[in-house]
């Protein structure tokens, strides 16, 4: 049997969309692959996005924030950049590694000034779509397989582009 393949899930803070990635993958993909994840520059995981996850059934009260420094010795088949600035910054580039990106919208940013209820709602919003980008994680992974750096862009989950990352720092 061949070892199962590992996934890191990429962005800035690591407090609420890469641990929500990671969440929904060991949740519903744990046989297929090894999920991790970590942040460019990380704080603390999101309250609310404990408290959302929960909701939807899946624990992630124990993750913790953490930097690309807290997992060095696993070896990544590819790295899935959940945020802009971390897909610019780019820190993880052995040649092997499939870098993708799909960007979501920010729940703390989003809920900034905004009732409970109403930031529930958005960080409610954004773990939809990321459960709906995770269940398709397998056949965007495999389509494209191990290799050259990518970047898969999409402004909704499904529809995604696939071209070369040509940012220097991706190589």
């Amino acid at each position: 049997m061949e070892p199962k393949r590992n996934v890191l899930f990429l962005c800035t803070h690591n407090s609420s969309r890469s641990q929500m990635a990671e969440g929904w993958a060991r949740h519903l993909l744990k046989d297929q692959f090894e999920f991790y994840s970590a942040g460019t520059a990380p704080t603390r995981v999101d309250p609310y996005t404990i408290r959302v996850m929960a909701e939807a059934g899946v624990d992630i009260s124990r993750h913790y924030a953490k930097s690309i420094n807290d997992i060095r010795g696993v070896d990544f088949d590819y790295v899935v950049t959940v945020c802009d600035e971390a897909h610019e910054q780019c820190p993880y580039s052995p040649a092997r590694v499939a870098v993708f990106h799909q960007d979501f919208d920010d729940p703390p940013a989003l809920a900034q000034a905004k009732d409970e209820q109403e930031a529930l709602g958005i960080y409610r919003h954004v773990r939809d779509e990321i459960r709906r980008f995770i269940e398709e994680l397998p056949r965007v992974l495999e389509a494209k397989g191990r290799g050259p750096v990518v970047a898969v862009r999409a402004t909704r989950v499904g529809q995604a582009r696939y071209g070369k990352c040509n940012d220097p720092r991706c190589r």
